[in-house]
């Protein structure tokens, strides 16, 4: 098992003992991933680092626990998001976007 994997089961442990997947639904899960986000955009534009690694794995966390409230695998999503973006072309414009040749 991967330390990802191992990670991964840790949270969701985490989420089961504390009854959260039990009692939550996926909207208010979502919304807490939205406030993560919010919070790492904030210590993005702060270029706080202490602060960047805690929200992403505080996004990472309420994604986790979403996809377990969805049954959707971590693994299934990411490898559904690779299989769309694998064979994508196209460019980087000189603000950092970018763009999806069509």
């Amino acid at each position: 098992m991967s330390k990802i994997d191992e990670l991964i089961g840790d949270v969701e442990q985490w989420a089961e003992d504390r009854m959260i997947l039990m009692h939550s639904k996926p909207m208010p899960q979502l919304m807490k991933t939205m406030s993560e986000l919010g919070e790492l955009a904030d210590a993005t534009l702060k270029n706080d680092r202490k602060e960047i690694v805690d929200g992403i794995g505080d996004v990472l966390v309420t994604l986790i626990i979403y996809s377990a409230l969805q049954f959707v695998t971590i693994e299934a999503a990411l490898q559904a998001a690779y299989d769309e973006i694998k064979d994508r072309k196209g460019w980087l414009t000189p603000e950092g976007v970018f763009v999806r040749q069509t």
